[in-house]
């Protein structure tokens, strides 16, 4: 009788296994990005992104509008915007800060590493040969405000 049971249970826990892999990719967290349809960077920072549990959609329409809309400015700019749980998401944010920011849930606007830094995520080809620039993650305050949120590569 015991063989029985043993022999269902292994049954329900095989067949399962689809299933599992299903719930696990529901839990990735939805991230809507845009940029221009030629930049590459943008591309391996989606990739980043999506190894990191996002699930991404993309829009190959350009930025500017999107960020306007959002309330980032002009002066933090970069290449990518991006919307992630009410958040905005400027440039060439690790995935790690944008985790936390979900965790964390301040009273702002959303994040962004402006330009295009050398070393950050998606900007870290093998074409740079392992150049890493300092940079800042700002969150971008209601009011315009911004204050530091992670630092990177700094001595």
């Amino acid at each position: 009788m015991n063989t029985v049971i043993s022999r269902r249970a292994l049954l329900l826990a095989v067949g399962s296994m689809p299933l599992a892999g299903l719930a696990q990719q529901s839990r990735k967290v939805p991230v809507e990005v845009w940029k221009d349809p030629s930049c590459g960077c943008c591309k391996d920072w989606v990739k980043h992104l999506e190894q990191n549990g996002f699930s991404v959609t993309m829009n190959d329409t350009g930025n500017n509008q999107v960020r306007a809309q959002l309330g980032i400015p002009q002066n933090l700019g970069s290449c990518h915007t991006a919307v992630v749980g009410g958040y905005a998401i400027e440039g060439h944010v690790p995935a790690r800060e944008i985790q936390r920011l979900l965790k964390e849930k301040p009273a702002a606007i959303g994040l962004s590493v402006p330009g295009m830094p050398v070393g950050g995520p998606g900007m870290d080809a093998p074409s740079y040969n392992g150049r890493r620039d300092p940079y800042d993650v700002l969150l971008v305050l209601k009011g315009g405000g911004v204050r530091t949120y992670a630092s990177y590569n700094k001595a």
